[in-house]
């Protein structure tokens, strides 16, 4: 049985990614949150210009975390993996890109009464309002880092997905900008056509059949030795 280490500290994004790890891996593996291990209160500065380089960092960093730990309470852990990833619009020239999450704060934009998703939304919708529907197109991607804790070998992938933004959000499944990104790539969402609809529309199950974070995971681990 092998123990995975998710190093997220967004509650979101590591349920996504322990549901795709159970479903790459089996069920007979562990998961372990940061919370399980004893590391909810280590915060990685993500700082990179890139998806990449905070994936990397944040997989580094958690496992030197880990490995500070004293060695008779420390949970045992054998590979340690972290993902950034974040939406990326063409008519806004790439953002909010690696701002994704805290992109409305960092814009000096949070309307009282709205969780940070909410304003991200909003000002994500404010800021394409006269942008015609044909241009609205955007991505999600997603870069995820391994690193084997006994060897010390580190594995990265990416993943992306196509889409556009819709005008008005829809949907109750998802985090994030799911809510307006209307998916216009790959039909194989769990064997459904999924072009179309919200990503805040569908299953788990299809979510992560064509999700970046899916895509890149499965590409991550395409090897049997990953």
């Amino acid at each position: 049985m092998t123990t995975y280490l998710l190093a997220s500290g967004n509650a979101k994004k590591a349920r996504e990614l322990a549901e795709l790890v159970r479903a790459l891996h089996g069920d007979g593996h562990r998961v372990l949150t940061l919370k399980d291990a004893g590391l909810d209160g280590v915060d990685v500065v993500e700082d990179a210009p890139d998806f990449a380089g905070n994936a990397a960092k944040k997989a580094r960093g958690y496992l030197a975390a880990w490995r500070a730990l004293p060695t008779s309470t420390r949970a045992a852990v054998d590979v340690v993996v972290a993902d950034d990833s974040g939406l990326c619009v063409d008519a806004l020239d790439g953002h909010p890109g690696v701002r994704s999450a805290r992109w409305s704060g960092d814009c000096g934009y949070a309307p009282a009464g709205l969780s940070v998703d909410e304003a991200n939304n909003q000002l994500l919708l404010a800021l394409l309002a006269p942008v015609p529907s044909s241009r609205r197109t955007a991505r999600f991607v997603a870069a995820v880092h391994a690193i084997d804790v006994a060897s010390g070998v580190e594995r990265a992938a990416s993943g992306s997905v196509r889409g556009l933004i819709a005008r008005d959000p829809s949907g109750a499944g998802g985090f994030g900008y799911d809510p307006l990104f209307v998916v216009d790539d790959g039909g194989d969402g769990g064997g459904d056509d999924v072009r179309g609809r919200r990503m805040a529309e569908l299953t788990a199950e299809q979510k992560h059949a064509i999700s970046h974070r899916g895509r890149a995971l499965r590409s991550l681990w395409a090897n049997p030795t990953a």
